[in-house]
């Protein structure tokens, strides 16, 4: 068995600028380059630089349509969320590029591990962006009919007129999709799978829709892991690099082979409510050497109500419902000793002076994660503000899920082992 190893480009928007990558270089063997949504390489950029403190409030606009999309998810209701005077584009944080077909057409897919099925846009499809998947120009594309098997494994199934194709109509944060249940050849690098099962877009509405369609990593019936079980076994790790690292380059590593040997685990869990998320038991967190006091039930996993905490690779910065959040903050506050905190934006608490931050440490069942002031800070690009890079879940919805986000998963080799129901964390410089 070979060891399929991605490798991943990552960029954040703000300091990128004035890269030259290599944005032409293909793919080979089992690397697949990954870029984050705003590298130069990438077709979803904004149209012209953005500020630093816009880039920030921007972000966390976007954290905020996945905070509440996320929790519509585990209390299964649709929320379409609204943020004052924001566009929202409610679309995971890095995209990879993909062969669909054959003759294979190449399209730019975002990754999601917190969803299942794949979906990408096809001919004739309304509200769609301008770059498409021609079915009709592959050989190997086929619609699944009602009485296919995996017709019972997307929401809201309907057949039309014929019966001979499986529609399915689903939400995805503020957006309503439309697809055909359809097979074609996935090609990832070097590796295919023939008659992968995904969504055929005809029509969408909103603007949360990602604009080349969406890879699921998810642990449901449809995502890669289950129908690629064969050839990666149901595991995968990555590596996000920090930020502002000079090559922002990572890893994606998919099968078990390779995998770290020295790492902690703790229990993945699995609500059945949503079973697709990676839950975990978070049961404490420490500021420094103390313990902050959080009410037991603010962190208790509770599949009934859809508490608990998930590990999330679209959400860029870490959410903790309002008790755990406040206890947080206030001990880092109290052991920075600077009295003079603002804000910006969504986050509290910033400072306009230099300050030396406290750890914090996520304290799971069987293992304890300790974050550097690298995964705990952001600085604005000319160092004159310096703010914790956490904040409250959304107080408008359903607020008992705590969010563990990529800023906080950066130089982690964080490993999903589903087949043993473990999520394994190690510190690893991913540059």
């Amino acid at each position: 068995m070979k060891t399929h190893i991605f490798s991943l480009v990552f960029f954040l928007f703000s300091v990128a600028q004035g890269l030259n990558p290599k944005c032409e270089t293909q793919d080979q063997g089992s690397n697949l380059q990954v870029f984050h949504i705003y590298s130069p390489c990438s077709l979803f950029k904004p149209s012209k630089p953005l500020s630093w403190e816009e880039d920030v409030l921007q972000t966390q606009a976007k954290d905020q349509a996945r905070l509440q999309y996320l929790s519509s998810l585990v209390a299964k209701k649709s929320v379409v969320p609204i943020a004052s005077g924001r566009q929202i584009v409610q679309s995971p944080t890095y995209i990879v590029r993909a062969n669909i077909g054959t003759p294979p057409q190449t399209l730019l897919m975002a990754m999601d591990t917190s969803n299942d099925a794949a979906w990408i846009p096809c001919t004739g499809c309304l509200g769609c962006s301008s770059t498409v998947f021609d079915n009709a120009k592959s050989t190997t594309f086929q619609s699944l009919g009602c009485q296919a098997p995996q017709c019972n494994q997307v929401q809201n199934p309907s057949c039309d007129g014929s019966g001979n194709t499986c529609i399915f109509n689903m939400t995805y944060g503020g957006s309503t999709i439309a697809a055909n249940l359809s097979q074609d050849t996935f090609t990832l690098a070097n590796d295919s799978v023939s008659s992968y099962t995904f969504g055929c877009l005809q029509k969408t509405t909103g603007n949360s829709v990602p604009p080349q369609g969406l890879l699921g990593l998810g642990r449901g019936p449809l995502s890669l892991l289950s129908q690629t079980q064969d050839l990666y076994q149901s595991t995968f790790s990555y590596c996000l690099p920090n930020f502002r690292s000079a090559n922002f380059s990572g890893s994606l590593r998919l099968g078990p082979v390779g995998q770290p040997v020295r790492i902690k685990y703790t229990p993945l869990l699995k609500n059945p409510r949503r079973p697709s998320l990676y839950f975990v038991n978070l049961i404490g967190i420490r500021v420094g050497n103390k313990v902050v006091d959080i009410p037991p039930s603010a962190i208790a996993f509770n599949p009934t109500t859809g508490a608990g905490t998930i590990i999330d690779s679209g959400t860029v910065f870490t959410r903790l419902v309002e008790p755990a959040y406040v206890a947080v903050r206030d001990e880092f506050r109290r052991r920075v000793k600077v009295a003079n905190v603002t804000s910006l934006g969504g986050f509290d608490t910033c400072y306009t002076v230099p300050i030396v931050a406290p750890t914090i440490t996520f304290m799971f069942t069987s293992m304890n994660v300790t974050l550097p002031q690298d995964n705990l800070l952001i600085h604005s690009t000319a160092g004159s503000i310096t703010c914790l890079a956490m904040a409250s879940a959304p107080d408008n919805v359903n607020s008992v899920l705590n969010v563990i986000a990529n800023m906080q998963q950066q130089n982690h080799r964080i490993l999903f082992d589903v087949p043993n129901s473990r999520l394994g964390v190690a510190r690893e410089l991913c540059t």
